[in-house]
């Protein structure tokens, strides 16, 4: 048995979709589903809070750039590698 923890949105319509891993393909499985509402306190996993971001970082640092244009450089001619195996 191999335990899967999850973290989904419930639609509108009621219809929660779970997107199983690779591994788990083309074969019959007992799915064991326990509802636990989430917190409004706690941030989905999906959101930069959860990944240890402060609120609102993104928001305030996204384009605040204020000085000259950044500009990146020729980066010269491609480098050809040998083939890996």
């Amino acid at each position: 048995m191999k335990s899967i923890e999850l973290t989904s949105h419930v639609g509108k319509d009621g219809i929660l979709k779970i997107q199983m891993p690779v591994d788990i393909t083309d074969q019959e499985v007992d799915v064991v589903v326990v509802v636990q509402p989430r917190l409004k306190s706690e941030p989905a996993a999906d959101m930069p809070e959860a990944r240890g971001w402060l609120p609102g970082f993104f928001e305030k640092t996204a384009g605040a750039w204020q000085g000259d244009p950044l500009t990146r450089p020729p980066q010269g001619k491609y480098e050809i590698r040998g083939e890996l195996k």
